[in-house]
């Protein structure tokens, strides 16, 4: 892994992001957390719905923190460099393809996530992404 990333600290703060999540449904309690170019780190936890399409993953959560914090993607700051995502009991997930959407496009030049196969970057997990320049 990258060793300039805490990854430690962003497992750390995913985790406890899981332990918050709301999942009565499926029982899958996901955490995330991602480093964020100035320094910060943003988690987010699942919330599930019962009628299951209006469910919020815990990317979309965290994505809400990160604006909230001031960062805001397609800004020169407040872009997202390192990404980790488990369960509750620690396991690596990986972000399903609207949350990989989601990190694209927050995402700074070479941002890194964590996966059950090793640290990847957002363009291997989103190849040919569609993204802002596609709509101009």
């Amino acid at each position: 892994m990258d060793n300039s990333v805490d990854w430690a600290a962003l497992r750390e703060s995913a985790l406890a992001a899981a332990l918050h999540a709301y999942a009565p449904y499926s029982g899958l309690r996901v955490g995330c957390a991602a480093l964020v170019d100035d320094g910060r780190i943003i988690s987010g936890c699942n919330v599930e719905n019962a009628s299951y399409g209006l469910t919020l993953c815990a990317e979309c959560v965290m994505i809400g923190q990160l604006h909230l914090g001031g960062g805001t993607a397609g800004v020169a700051a407040g872009m997202l460099v390192a990404f980790d995502c488990v369960d509750d009991s620690g396991r690596t997930l990986t972000p399903c393809g609207r949350c990989r959407q989601l990190l694209c496009e927050a995402a700074a030049p070479g941002l890194v996530l964590n996966t059950p196969a090793g640290p990847k970057p957002i363009a291997e997990m989103l190849p040919e992404a569609f993204g802002p320049g596609a709509l101009e």
